[in-house]
């Protein structure tokens, strides 16, 4: 059995600072079952290390969950609340892959999402949009990433039925990330 050789054009290998000006992290969520509500955390960390061979690079994030926004300040209280993020016991999310993969043509980075303390694996389809330097002497790094869990399995279960047999919020939720990092200099 032969090793997988992986080609990234214009790739660098090193460890990566995520750029939380220049990334989102957020999700979407089914609303009434009838339209899609949007959101995003607005204070986060991370580290990209991309290894020599890109399939062995690694990622870690910690996400405030205070920073919660959608845009209506009911609905953030709510979602912070007990029933949903328990931000007040839970103060924060993490992520941090445990390793990466090619699927045909796409890289998936499987990994673990803590929620309320509770982890569950997650895999991320990610997309490298490439490398290069910046206006102020540094080099920086872009990558794209989509997954979907179940809000219940982290023990997000709160709901209403509605009298057409729906709920008020779906059990899935999207996620959407966009990542800016920069090269750490040491």
């Amino acid at each position: 059995m032969t090793a997988e050789t992986v080609e990234i054009p214009g790739y660098i290998a090193g460890t990566w600072n995520i750029d939380p000006v220049h990334s989102h992290i957020g999700f979407v969520a089914r609303h009434l079952m009838v339209s899609k509500v949007r959101g995003n955390f607005t204070k986060f960390e991370g580290q990209i290390v991309t290894a020599a061979d890109p399939l062995q690079s690694t990622a870690t994030a910690t996400i405030d969950t205070t920073s919660f926004d959608t845009s209506n300040e009911q609905r953030n209280g709510d979602v912070k609340g007990e029933n949903f993020l328990d931000v007040a016991n839970h103060p924060t999310m993490t992520y941090r892959s445990t390793g990466i993969r090619r699927e045909g043509d796409e890289y998936i980075a499987d990994g673990d999402l803590t929620i309320r303390g509770i982890t569950h694996p997650v895999a991320l389809t990610v997309e490298v949009n490439g490398f290069g330097p910046d206006p102020y002497g540094g080099t920086r790094a872009g990558f794209s990433a989509t997954g979907e869990i179940n809000r219940n399995d982290y023990g997000i279960t709160a709901n209403m039925v509605l009298p057409t047999g729906g709920v008020m919020v779906s059990e899935k939720i999207q996620l959407t990330i966009e990542i800016e990092a920069t090269l750490a200099t040491e």
